[in-house]
């Protein structure tokens, strides 16, 4: 994008500004009892613009281009811009010299045909329906390919452009056994086509799905467990907004005050890193360079997250926590790629009578600023050196009392989209059952 073309047309109306065009592409293939069932394509591309004049910030978006498409940002501008309410701490990020250098785009991905993928896709599936004779069928057996290119501008000099591709495999696979039926659902993603592996993920989908066959109730009490990656990746879900410097301005986070103090387990080390996980990019929302931040240092709090609005209100800089979810929406403060770092003394298995969590239903019942918790949950326990399926159990809590019970970190770090964690080992799971 030319900042002169811009500064043209806006430079009249707004004393800053900042334009951000975002062509995004999907693909998507859909297959079940060995045929291909769908192949849909979404485009999208479009401009959002913020705007700033005396001390009033306006945001727009269009998917017009050249010169209608910023005529109709500038008169949007125009006319919203009296009615809203100047704020000081409103503000664009300055220009930055570079930024990393990271492989996210998969151009032999991109020109592989159609056929390649609805093979692989095809071989993931029947791979599920082999895996067990009590596999009667599949569901939401998909293959997505995403495209995605940004570039932002602003007044003050700043100008990144980048694209990248990312790739993901996903499945449901049903088991029966006379009795009852059961699922499981799984996926697996990769910056790079030929890195995913379908026939390992359509095995361990298969597997997983026949091993709850036969599930029952735990006995009520507290257990010592596991919690899978997966699952470990939930509770980061819920966990990672008390991390947020709008949380913290907002009083919203159980973190106020805590800088330099232990709030977790001292095998614990929380970052979050706008160059890992599905969302890696080489800047932010903003456009200013990703990095990565060390926000727990074996258990001890180091301090929280900023864009450039609430690193204003709150005098710090910005840490590149600005993340943009589509053209329709501004930027905001969040999480960008929120992961445990990896232990180094291999991965901790459950011990007898201990038990495996492998999901959490309910997850968005929990509370993120208090930590407490009261969600439905899955997996296995540890009878005999054997694992038995449970099922139709409460765990409930606080998740940073549970972080702060962690006794073990395995090595197998794993990212499900944007948040990533190895195997936990935590003592005093409390589960109601029968």
């Amino acid at each position: 994008m030319e900042v002169q073309f811009w500064t043209r047309h806006l430079g009249s109306i707004l004393e800053s500004w900042e334009v951000c065009s975002i062509k995004e592409r999907t693909k998507t293939f859909e297959a079940a009892d060995g045929e291909i069932l769908t192949i849909a394509l979404k485009e999208e591309e479009g401009i959002a613009l913020r705007g700033i004049r005396d001390g009033r910030m306006c945001f727009s978006y269009t998917f017009e281009k050249g010169d209608k498409g910023a005529a109709a940002l500038a008169e949007n501008a125009r006319t919203v811009m009296p009615y809203l309410d100047a704020d000081p701490c409103n503000g664009l990020p300055g220009s930055w010299g570079s930024y990393p250098r990271l492989d996210l785009y998969d151009e032999s991905g991109i020109r592989a045909g159609d056929d390649v993928k609805i093979g692989a896709l095809l071989k993931m599936e029947s791979t599920i329906r082999a895996a067990d004779k009590r596999i009667t069928r599949t569901r939401n057996c998909e293959l997505h390919e995403t495209e995605l290119h940004v570039e932002i501008v602003n007044s003050n000099g700043l100008t990144a452009e980048a694209r990248k591709t990312v790739y993901s495999l996903s499945a449901t696979a049903v088991a029966e056994d006379g009795k009852e039926e059961v699922s499981w659902y799984d996926w697996s993603w990769s910056l790079k086509y030929g890195e995913l592996n379908g026939r390992k993920l359509g095995t361990e989908i298969g597997k997983k799905a026949v091993s709850f066959l036969g599930g029952e109730v735990l006995e009520t009490g507290v257990y010592q467990g596991i919690l899978t990656p997966g699952c470990a990746c939930q509770i980061l879900e819920i966990l990672a907004p008390s991390f947020l410097s709008e949380n913290l301005y907002k009083n919203k986070t159980r973190l106020k005050d805590k800088t330099g103090a232990t709030c977790f387990s001292d095998l614990l080390t929380i970052v979050d890193s706008g160059m890992r996980g599905a969302g890696a990019f080489p800047f932010d929302g903003e456009g200013v360079p990703s990095g990565e931040n060390v926000l727990v240092s074996r258990g001890v709090f180091q301090g929280f997250l900023y864009d450039t609005c609430y690193g204003k209100r709150l005098d710090k800089a910005s840490t590149g926590s600005a993340v943009r979810t589509g053209v329709k929406e501004p930027p905001r403060c969040g999480a960008r790629g929120f992961f445990i770092r990896a232990g180094s003394a291999g991965n901790p298995e459950a011990g007898e009578g201990g038990i495996v969590v492998e999901e959490l239903m309910g997850t968005h019942t929990a509370n993120p600023v208090t930590g407490d918790f009261s969600v439905g949950a899955i997996g296995h326990r540890r009878v005999r050196h054997a694992l038995v399926p449970f099922k139709g159990v409460i765990l409930s809590g606080n998740l940073f009392d549970l972080l702060g019970r962690v006794k073990a970190v395995g090595e197998d770090l794993i990212f499900y989209g944007s948040h990533g964690s190895p195997t936990l080992l935590v003592d005093g799971l409390k589960i109601s059952g029968k």
